[in-house]
């Protein structure tokens, strides 16, 4: 039996966390077919020291069916996904696409770019947004507050040393992540 989508956005909060506690910009995503979790994931381009290592693209790589087609499947993802995320989401065919709080400098789906809806394309995403927005927003301002102060970054009660420098590099500004509307 499927569950409300803030079921699952909880999943991805729990993901979100963890990728907190491991030093990681907090995202996190569950792929949803039919009522049953199929595989949870979270940003690991720190650990892995691989820049395309977003939550959503290594869901969307495993191999959980004989294709690689995602017709039947919902993401969850605590924030609006990127440009290279959206793309992929187009190539695998995903479904249907349930994301938390909006990206608005870098977000593909409904801010700086709306990458699912686009006419040009050969497939169209479902979109449904704004799911525990404030929880996912909250989440990831702590983290970018907290990293450019180098401080201890309190992540819904997970705790991480953030060291590094206050530039932010390719980081959004705190201004640009905020619940959807």
């Amino acid at each position: 039996m499927a569950q409300p989508d803030e079921y699952y956005m909880k999943l991805a909060l729990e993901e979100a966390k963890l990728a907190c506690e491991e030093g990681e910009v907090p995202v996190g995503a569950v792929l949803v077919i039919d009522g049953h979790v199929i595989a949870k994931a979270r940003n690991q381009r720190e650990a892995l020291a691989d820049p395309t290592a977003h939550a959503e693209l290594k869901l969307l790589s495993k191999r959980v069916a004989e294709t690689w087609h995602r017709d039947m499947a919902t993401l969850y993802v605590t924030k609006e996904p990127c440009v290279m995320c959206a793309g992929a989401m187009v190539n695998s065919r995903l479904k249907r696409l349930v994301y938390g709080c909006s990206d608005e400098r870098y977000g593909a789906v409904d801010n700086a770019y709306s990458i699912l809806k686009g006419d040009r394309l050969n497939h169209r995403v479902e979109v449904s947004s704004g799911v525990l927005a404030r929880e996912c927003a909250e989440l990831l301002q702590r983290f970018f507050s907290e990293r450019r102060g180098g401080r201890v970054v309190e992540c819904g009660g997970l705790e991480n040393r953030c060291g590094g420098d206050s530039t932010g590099g390719s980081n959004p500004p705190l201004s640009a992540i905020k619940p959807s509307e």
